[in-house]
C-alpha cells in the first residue's frame, strides 16, 4: 500500500460536487501545487485563480513540467482533458485547494503552530522557526503565504517527516482567520497582541479580536494549547474561557515571564527569561522592546515543544529579523533603520522609540509614510504621532503621503525639524543632498508606499 503520497485520486473524488475525466485507476499525487513551473514528477496542479494570474492559462506549462492530474473549474473542462491526464473538475479551484490542504494536514505528525496577531506574527514565526531547527525539521511561512492561499501552499510544502509546521495567519477580513485556522488545525495557537491594525475593514480593537482569537478557538477545539499574552487588555479578558493555556508577559504574574534590564547603544535588548523548563539571560541581536516581547511569545511556545534549554540559548545569537522589519545597516559614522515592510499605529510608534534609543549616532531622522487601512481612525491616529516623536530626541522628520500631511501640521509649530513632500522624485532629491554624518534614519510605512525605494536615496560617504 502505498503511503509516501500527498493527495490520492480518492480523496479528491472525496469534495463536494467534483467530477473526474480521463481516470481509470486510483493515482496518488506526491506533490500538489498552484505554481506551473515549480513541478516535479508525478504532481497535482490546482489551477487557482488569484488577483494576478489564472492558472487555467498554464494547463499545457504544468502538464509539459510533470503534472500527472489537474484539478480545474468545471467550465474548463473541455480544454483540460485534451492533454490526456486525469482531470478533476470543480465549482471553485480555491476552495478545493483549501479542502486538500485540510485533508493533507491530518495526515501530518508534525506540531503545528499557528500565529496571528496586528503587531509581531512575522518575526515571533522566524524566532520560532530559526530556534525549533535545532530540533527537527521545520516548515514555516515564507515571505507573505499567510492568507487562503498561502496558508494551504505552506501545509503542502510539510512532508510527511517534519517535526514542526510554524503557520502565520494574516487577515484585513472577518472571517479569514477562521477559515485559514479550520484548514491548519493548530496544536499550538498564539496571538501576539491585539492593536489597531485593519481597521477600515475590522472596525476597532475589539473587531480585532473578534477576528483574530477565532485562530485560539480552533486550537482550543481540537484540545490544543492557547497562549495569553498577560499584558493585552483584551487578550487576558478572555484567558478563562480556554482549557489549555499558557500565559507569557514581562510581569510576575505569567507562566512565562520575562524582565527587561536595558537596551544597550544599538537599541538592542538584553533579557531576562523565567518558565519551569526555561531561565536564563541574553541580549538580543534584535532591535527594540518590541522584538523582546516577539521573543517572549516564541519562548512560550517553545516551553511546549520539548526543545532543550542549551539549545534555545545558542540560538539566540544566530536570529535575524525579517526582511523590512528593524533591520539595521551601518555604514562608517550613518545608521540605516529599515522597517519599511508596513506599518499600523502600534509599530510606527515602536520604530519612533527604537531610533530614540539608538545612542551611537547622535542626529536622528526620521522619513515617514501614510498608515494604510485605519478606516475612521485614519487621521487621528496620523496625528497622534506627534506625541510620540515629541518625547523622543528625533530632531528631523521627513513626511510622504496624504494623510501624512496631518502629521506636518501636528510637527510645524513644535520643536522638531518637519519637511511634507508632495512627490516621491522631491523626496529622493532632497535625501541625496542631506548630510549622514553621525547620524540614524529610520525609514517606514505601510507596504502601499514603498518606503524601501528611499533609502538608496541616501548618499552615505563612509571615512
Amino acid at each position: 500500500m502505498k503511503t509516501d503520497y500527498k493527495i490520492s485520486s480518492i480523496e479528491i473524488l472525496s469534495l463536494k460536487k467534483v467530477k473526474s475525466f480521463n481516470l481509470n485507476e486510483d493515482i496518488y499525487f506526491e506533490n500538489v501545487s498552484i505554481d506551473s513551473r515549480k513541478l516535479t514528477p508525478n504532481s497535482l496542479f490546482v489551477a487557482v485563480k488569484g488577483e494576478n494570474f489564472d492558472g487555467h492559462d498554464f494547463l499545457s506549462s504544468a502538464v509539459n513540467n510533470g503534472a500527472s492530474g489537474l484539478i480545474v473549474n468545471k467550465n474548463f473542462v473541455e480544454e483540460a482533458t485534451k492533454f490526456g491526464v486525469p482531470v478533476f473538475a470543480v465549482k471553485d479551484t480555491l476552495i478545493a485547494f483549501g479542502e486538500l490542504a485540510a485533508i493533507y494536514r491530518l495526515k501530518l505528525k508534525a506540531k503545528v503552530i499557528g500565529i496571528t496577531g496586528s503587531n509581531g506574527k512575522t518575526t515571533t514565526k522566524d524566532i520560532l522557526s530559526s530556534i525549533l531547527a535545532n530540533a527537527g525539521k521545520v516548515v514555516h511561512t515564507e515571505a507573505n503565504n499567510n492568507n487562503h492561499i498561502g496558508v494551504p501552499l505552506t501545509i503542502f510544502n510539510a512532508g510527511l517527516d517534519t517535526d514542526y509546521l510554524v503557520l502565520e495567519l494574516g487577515t484585513n477580513h472577518f472571517g479569514e482567520i477562521s477559515y485559514t485556522a479550520k484548514i491548519a488545525q493548530p496544536d499550538l495557537g498564539l496571538i501576539t497582541l491585539i492593536g489597531d491594525s485593519h481597521l477600515e475593514y475590522l472596525k476597532n480593537r475589539r473587531g480585532v479580536l473578534k477576528e483574530k482569537r477565532a485562530l485560539l478557538d480552533v486550537t482550543a477545539k481540537r484540545k490544543g494549547t492557547v497562549f495569553i499574552n498577560s499584558e493585552d487588555a483584551l487578550l487576558s479578558q478572555i484567558k478563562d474561557e480556554f482549557k489549555k493555556t499558557v500565559t507569557f508577559g514581562f510581569d510576575e504574574i505569567s507562566d512565562v515571564k520575562a524582565k527587561f534590564l536595558r537596551l544597550d547603544a544599538q537599541a538592542r535588548s538584553l533579557i531576562k527569561i523565567e518558565s519551569s523548563k526555561f531561565k536564563f539571560e541574553c541580549t538580543l541581536p534584535l532591535l527594540g522592546e518590541e522584538n523582546a516581547k516577539n521573543f517572549l511569545a516564541a519562548i512560550a511556545v517553545l516551553t511546549q515543544c520539548g526543545i532543550k534549554k542549551e539549545d534555545v540559548i545558542s540560538s539566540v545569537s544566530k536570529l535575524k529579523p525579517p526582511k523590512g522589519r528593524l533591520n539595521l545597516s551601518v555604514r562608517g559614522t550613518t545608521a540605516i533603520i529599515d522597517d519599511t515592510y508596513n506599518a499600523n499605529p502600534n509599530s510606527m510608534k515602536s520604530a519612533i522609540k527604537v531610533i530614540n534609543a539608538f545612542e551611537l549616532f547622535n542626529h536622528k531622522i526620521a522619513v515617514l509614510g501614510d498608515m494604510f487601512e485605519l478606516g475612521n481612525e485614519a487621521e487621528k491616529a496620523h496625528k497622534k504621532l506627534a506625541k510620540s516623536l515629541l518625547k523622543t530626541n528625533v530632531e528631523f522628520v521627513l513626511l510622504i503621503g496624504e494623510k501624512m500631511k496631518l502629521l506636518y501640521q501636528e510637527l510645524k509649530p513644535t520643536k522638531i525639524k518637519v519637511v511634507y513632500f508632495g512627490e516621491r522624485e522631491s523626496l529622493c532629491l532632497f535625501l541625496k543632498e542631506l548630510t549622514t554624518d553621525n547620524s540614524v534614519f529610520l525609514f517606514k510605512g505601510s507596504r502601499g508606499m514603498k518606503m524601501e525605494q528611499f533609502i538608496p536615496c541616501l548618499i552615505v560617504r563612509e571615512n
